[in-house]
């Protein structure tokens, strides 16, 4: 099977999680597609293939070499953003690319215009949406490459390599995706997340995250009546909201700026609460961002009264750079896999988290890797072919040059 059908049929299983879910995985259908890669991964030849209850999945290709080797991984996730259908995607390729438009369907286009990125794919085999949903390139396209490699390799036992050790999660869209993953079962002394977007992306630096949720106390009297008694939790939640600097949040920061991210309101005179996410790479300054919510609710508890307003802030993850400097190696292996398979190496910061982030800080060293996609997370999603197929390149070059490692 080539990498464009294997990634077709991935995209036909819905497996969009879900933030509102306490369950694991967040929703049923990831378990659906979560058996047939199981099975697929059974039916390709590779060993110790395991499921456990909640959906992940962990397989071996076995070493073709008896030289000491490091155990290395490669993981992808499987379930697919909540902030764009992931059902009934029909996907449509767009062969050699000639720079225009591309009408997904009628009155929805996908124009360079306004996506620049499609201009570095000229010539290129695009995989598309028809505009009503994502494509699931995040990261059915990296699962797609990481079977693909491993069965490349399985069919080439001329490339020496130790053994390979590949695993797939659900969740890692709402965040939760290394919360369950068994670092011990999985063996490696490092491994690569396949979750980066475009040809040559390479990831280690990541924001440090944090969420917080602000609580608001009122007090609902008839407005009428309501001089001296009312306390409007609406107004408090917008006065909240004013007391955050407007020039630090994620449509006017970039780079390595971080920001409060206000994702949601939900609000009524008695009761309010505010949505965020703190983001910084910096580690002091991240400490201070969310101080400073905490200093704003203090404030407004001074002025209208202890308990009036709580602030929950919660850790979600930190910079995995913490973890991979100390294992550069790690790197420089990526970098010469790409030189040697022609792919300019983009090193950026990560404006967001991968699982490997977490893992780095579970003892598993993870930077990430491109996988190809491109406008992740909406109808606009798009993946060349042509740099799916290097990406395996890259993964089967990996495991060569680890082979070598202790040479």
């Amino acid at each position: 099977m080539d990498i464009t059908k294997r990634f077709l049929n991935y995209t036909q299983f819905d497996t969009q999680s879900s933030e509102e879910s306490q369950s694991v995985p967040s929703t049923a259908k990831q378990l659906i597609f979560a058996e047939y890669l199981k099975k697929e991964l059974e039916a390709e030849g590779l060993s110790d293939v395991e499921m456990d209850e909640m959906g992940y999945i962990y397989a071996t290709l076995k070493a073709n070499t008896k030289k000491p080797t490091p155990t290395i991984g490669f993981i992808s996730h499987y379930d697919t953003s909540p902030d764009c259908s992931g059902a009934n995607i029909r996907p449509r390729i767009v062969e050699n690319y000639d720079g225009g438009d591309i009408v997904l369907s009628e009155g929805i286009v996908s124009s360079p215009k306004k996506f620049p990125e499609l201009l570095s794919h000229v010539g290129e085999d695009l995989i598309v949406t028809d505009g009503h949903t994502l494509l699931g390139a995040d990261d059915k396209a990296g699962i797609a490459e990481i079977v693909q490699a491993m069965c490349w390799l399985r069919d080439h036992d001329e490339v020496e390599h130790g053994n390979i050790r590949v695993a797939f999660n659900p969740d890692e869209e709402i965040g939760m995706g290394a919360h369950h993953f068994d670092v011990e079962r999985f063996g490696c002394e490092w491994a690569y997340t396949m979750d980066g977007g475009d040809l040559g992306d390479l990831e280690y630096e990541n924001f440090n995250a944090a969420s917080a949720k602000i609580r608001i106390k009122g007090v609902s009297v008839h407005p009428g009546y309501a001089k001296g008694k009312m306390v409007n939790a609406n107004r408090l939640a917008a006065e909240f909201i004013a007391m955050l600097p407007a020039d630090e949040t994620p449509e006017e920061t970039e780079g390595y700026e971080g920001f409060y991210h206000l994702l949601g309101i939900q609000s009524g005179i008695e009761n309010a609460t505010l949505s965020y996410i703190i983001r910084d790479h910096d580690r002091r300054r991240f400490e201070e961002r969310k101080d400073f919510i905490k200093a704003q609710a203090a404030k407004m508890n001074e002025k209208y009264g202890e308990g009036t307003v709580e602030a929950d802030v919660n850790d979600q993850y930190y910079n995995m750079k913490e973890k991979i400097d100390p294992n550069m190696h790690v790197i420089d292996i990526v970098l010469k896999a790409m030189q040697e398979t022609g792919v300019p190496p983009r090193v950026e910061p990560i404006r967001g988290g991968t699982d490997g982030a977490q893992l780095s800080f579970k003892g598993l060293p993870c930077p990430n890797i491109f996988a190809g996609g491109v406008n992740f997370h909406g109808p606009y999603e798009f993946v060349s072919i042509q740099v799916m197929q290097k990406a395996v390149d890259v993964i089967v070059k990996i495991c060569e040059l680890t082979a070598k490692y202790h040479d």
